[in-house]
Order: structure tokens, then C-alpha cells, then sequence
């Protein structure tokens, strides 16, 4: 059984600051690159960011100098910190990672998604 737990969506007005965080637990033997997507009512999942295994991290030009992705492998878990948030950074944001389990079964899962709403 694998969990991807999600944490620090809400309300926050244009300019604002919000942090998201998602720890993976379970039968873990390896946790690979790591992601964050969102998607807004309307409008296909699309890529945020995201860090490989060895920390490098890539992010979609819209978000480029103002969020941060990072993670801690010691527990399993990747951040998103957001800055100079705007309305349309309004979403449900998903976390993704690549895991490779015990039984040596390697995967993408998700997060259940959490909502990141930006008033004006």
C-alpha cells in the first residue's frame, strides 16, 4: 500500500505565500523523481515543477522564479513553496512521484490533490 499525503492548500490574496507539502509512505524501497501538477475547472492537468532524484529540479515557465520545488529523502516527502501567488495560479495541485516499491514494482502515483484558490 502506498500513500501520497498532501498538505498546505487554502485561501490566500494575489501576492500571498503558500507552501504545499506530500509525503509518500508504504512499502517504499526507492522514491525517483518527484512532481507537483495542477488543474484548474476547465482545463487539463499540467506539469508544475519537479525534482529528480539527485535534486535537480525543472518547473513550467509560468511559475519559473516565483515557486520552489525541494524535497527531503529522508522523509519521502517534496515541497512546493509558492510566492507571488496569482488568481491564475487558482487550482487543485496534485502531488506525483515515481516509486519503486519492495517487491521491486516501479510506478507513478498520486496525491488525492490539494486546492490552492488566490483572490484578487
Amino acid at each position: 500500500q502506498v500513500q501520497l499525503v498532501e498538505s498546505g492548500g487554502g485561501l490566500v490574496q494575489a501576492g500571498g505565500s503558500l507552501r504545499l507539502s506530500c509525503a509518500a509512505s508504504g512499502t517504499i524501497f526507492r522514491v525517483n523523481a518527484m512532481a507537483w501538477y495542477r488543474q484548474a475547472p476547465g482545463e487539463q492537468r499540467e506539469l508544475v515543477a519537479g525534482i529528480t532524484s539527485g535534486g535537480n529540479p525543472y518547473y513550467t515557465d509560468s511559475v519559473k522564479g516565483r515557486f520552489t520545488i525541494s524535497r527531503d529523502n529522508a522523509k519521502n516527502t517534496v515541497y512546493l513553496q509558492m510566492n507571488s501567488l496569482k488568481p491564475e495560479d487558482t487550482a487543485v495541485y496534485y502531488c506525483n512521484a515515481h516509486l519503486i516499491m519492495t517487491t521491486l514494482k516501479e510506478d507513478d502515483y498520486w496525491g488525492q490533490g490539494t486546492q490552492v484558490t488566490v483572490s484578487s
